[in-house]
């Protein structure tokens, strides 16, 4: 008797793997990101997560998002919040981190795996809860860069941790292909 295949997720924080693959010199086909997870196990969804800046002519990041939700993610997105400092500087602010762990909760029940596209800390508490429910957990990010894009804290939580720079040849986007979906002009996620 065969057992059935792993049943996985992804969560992507837009904002953070953008930052680390262009931190690494590269940039993320999303298509040949997709491909190589459907063939490692039984994907249940791919989530994107990313704040968009409203009242926008155009938004560098809408391609992407448009492109994403027509080719098997699911994009959450929510506006951006501006702010003046205490030093009167504007500021835009557009954190998912809630957002991102409470999909990811109500996912633990129908999942073996979550693989995890951020290196932010925040969610060292989101990893260790959903291991006490029985799910493995990786963490994708880098350590490859100075200082490493992961906390360290989040690194030691996972139960794998596979750094980007593993990935490139196999979900990154050939530079010849530039007029492709890939993000730009993020917001801080701060």
């Amino acid at each position: 008797m065969s057992s059935a295949p792993d049943k996985i997720a992804l969560f992507i924080d837009g904002a953070n793997l953008y930052a680390t693959a262009k931190t690494l010199g590269f940039d993320i086909d999303y298509k040949r990101l997709l491909q190589e997870f459907q063939g490692r196990a039984t994907l249940l969804r791919a989530f994107y997560y990313t704040a968009v800046i409203e009242d926008q002519e155009y938004s560098s990041i809408r391609p992407l998002i448009d492109w994403l939700d027509y080719n098997g993610y699911t994009v959450v997105t929510k506006a951006t919040k501006e702010f003046v400092d205490a030093y009167g500087r504007r500021k835009v602010k557009g954190n998912m981190d809630i957002e991102l762990a409470v999909d990811a909760m109500e996912l633990a029940g129908h999942v073996d795996q979550i693989v995890l596209f951020s290196g932010a800390g925040d969610f060292r508490p989101l990893v260790e809860a959903l291991q006490r429910r029985g799910v493995r957990i990786t963490v994708v990010s880098t350590i490859a860069s100075q200082p490493p894009m992961i906390a360290d804290e989040l690194r030691r939580q996972a139960d794998v941790f596979t750094d980007l720079v593993e990935l490139r040849s196999k979900i990154g986007r050939d530079p010849s292909e530039r007029s492709g979906p890939r993000e730009r002009g993020t917001v801080s996620t701060a």
